[in-house]
């Protein structure tokens, strides 16, 4: 093929490299020029065009990507029309994709005139979705090129796609004391939309408690009447003798592989029964994020075998955890339509702006403050760690009976970051985001509470969201997933500001009016927001 300025008398018959515009003419690159056009080009006194001249021997670049696009071994995919040097391939069916490498890049070093792109390898696909690409760069290529990039795609299974095919699964849950029935719930929930992709379905699920016996003979039960089962355990499984690696082995079964190096994902448990799969679930697979456990699920579900070796070659591009500097739009659809917020309620500092008295056992309105907040949260629909430290005894004899989880934090004394880690760390697995709320803002209400939430929602739950007053920063703050690993980077009395200036995601400031900055440090503020400390507290 020859390439480059052409007088236009010399033209009749090559492709243009670049438009050609003057007078009326406006011809676009990837015309083949005619006599007409020449004649057009003349007229409208073009003297030259960049254009490209087919030779013998050169296969045009529609034709060059149909014959290595068909020439591609491989089911479950479809090529489409060539165009413009391009053939775009498609996924028949819902499934996991899979391709060698070697034949892939042994074809783009044919020539780079020759080019082939892909998905990653294993990764799920829907039906209908793009796989893969086969674009030739130039107009024309050379025939005993195509010839030897064709002979290469014949030399195996360059790609294929697995399809899916619907499965029957048993689900097992272990509870603990305290284990709560609205996690469990969410769980099955975010269980059936996982498996809606492939068109499987929860026939059976089933809560035990957390002990090998009754786990085995669980098991032994649904392992009968399912392709699959799935155990969510209540403790995270940490070693090959833990509760659910035990039961599988009780249950006569075999133990494949404990532990991946896929995070999130790294605490799953892979066993066989009776020659059926038996998943023990790491505790992110009760969010509807991409983690380990969709890389083993799917490919189960495909009918793709997986062995220990197959989950050691996961490690290369298993790093899954959130990091900040990265786009993450496949996140933004995998969020539920309703994120699920969770409140860190810190109530461990001395109040030593007070001078001696907790702050926190303030009366308002005949309520203790720290009870105030409780209360305000809970109307607010959310689920609430509190984190004590200093007299944690009292805050947690004030919150009796209320519906929350507490936290102890033994290091409250070394400042405000102490207390923000381990509330964190204490959240559930499926928890989107964070609402960090300081126990003495005594002016908060349950509807600014829920103006924060709605905003956090409708940012697909990928942003801080943060409180303000006359478009002043203030409190609570909710910090989504994403962030959460920074915050072990976090030291002293430094709160979440430094991850919001930090820029590790965008910021969405929500107007609440004075609340936002209305707290009681001292006696003064307290006494002005109509907090009164009870007789002889001087503890």
């Amino acid at each position: 093929m020859k390439f480059g300025a052409i007088p236009v008398d010399e033209a009749e018959g090559a492709i243009l490299a670049h438009g050609a515009r003057a007078g009326s003419v406006s011809f676009s690159k990837g015309r083949l020029l005619s006599a007409s056009d020449i004649a057009a080009l003349r007229e409208a006194g073009v003297e030259q065009v960049f254009a490209a001249r087919i030779e013998q021997g050169d296969v045009g670049e529609d034709e060059a990507a149909g014959r290595i696009a068909s020439s591609l071994s491989g089911a479950g995919f479809s090529a489409r029309t060539a165009a413009t040097g391009r053939v775009n391939l498609y996924a028949d069916a819902a499934g996991v994709f899979i391709v060698d490498a070697g034949i892939i890049g042994r074809i783009n070093a044919v020539d780079p005139a020759i080019t082939i792109a892909t998905l990653r390898h294993h990764i799920a696909v829907a039906a209908g979705q793009m796989v893969a690409t086969v674009k030739i760069i130039p107009f024309a290529v050379g025939e005993t090129l195509v010839e030897k990039a064709a002979a290469i795609c014949q030399d195996g299974e360059a790609m294929a796609v697995h399809a899916f095919s619907a499965r029957r699964i048993g689900l097992i849950q272990t509870r603990l004391e305290g284990t709560r029935d609205k996690v469990l719930d969410k769980t099955v929930r975010v269980m059936a939309e996982r498996l809606s992709r492939s068109a499987s379905l929860v026939a059976a699920e089933e809560r035990i408690a957390h002990d090998v016996g009754a786990l085995a003979d669980t098991i032994r039960e649904q392992i009968a009447n399912h392709d699959l089962v799935i155990v969510f355990g209540a403790s995270a499984t940490s070693d090959a003798d833990d509760v659910i690696p035990s039961a599988i082995a009780r249950a006569g079964g075999d133990i494949i592989r404990v532990g991946m190096p896929v995070d999130p994902g790294n605490l799953i448990t892979l066993g066989q029964v009776d020659g059926k799969p038996v998943i023990g679930a790491p505790g992110c697979a009760r969010s509807p994020r991409e983690n380990g456990f969709d890389w083993v699920l799917d490919r189960i579900i495909a009918g793709l075998a997986v062995g220990g070796l197959d989950i050691e070659a996961m490690g290369v591009g298993g790093l899954l955890a959130e990091i900040p500097a990265r786009p993450r739009p496949r996140e933004t659809a995998a969020i539920s339509a309703k994120p699920d917020i969770h409140a860190v309620l810190l109530a461990a500092g001395r109040s030593s702006r007070m001078g001696g008295p907790n702050k926190l056992l303030a009366m308002f309105d005949g309520v203790t403050l720290i009870r105030r907040m409780a209360d305000t949260l809970i109307a607010a629909g959310l689920d609430i760690a509190v984190v004590t430290g200093h007299q944690s005894g009292r805050i947690e004899a004030v919150l009796d009976g209320l519906e929350i989880a507490f936290t102890h934090n033994p290091d409250f004394a070394d400042g405000l970051s102490s207390s923000l880690k381990a509330g964190v760390r204490s959240l559930a697995a499926t928890a989107d985001g964070a609402m960090i709320v300081l126990a003495d803002m005594p002016g908060l209400s349950a509807a600014d509470i829920r103006s924060l939430c709605d905003a956090f929602q409708a940012a697909g739950g990928q942003s801080i969201v943060r409180a303000t007053h006359g478009g002043k920063r203030g409190n609570p703050v909710i910090l989504p997933r994403q962030v959460f690993a920074m915050i072990e980077h976090l030291t002293g009395d430094t709160g979440a500001r430094g991850l919001i200036e930090a820029g590790y995601a965008p910021v969405v400031d929500v107007e609440i009016g004075r609340a936002a900055s209305m707290d009681v440090d001292t006696p003064e503020l307290l006494s002005a927001a109509g907090g009164v400390l009870p007789d002889g507290d001087a503890h």
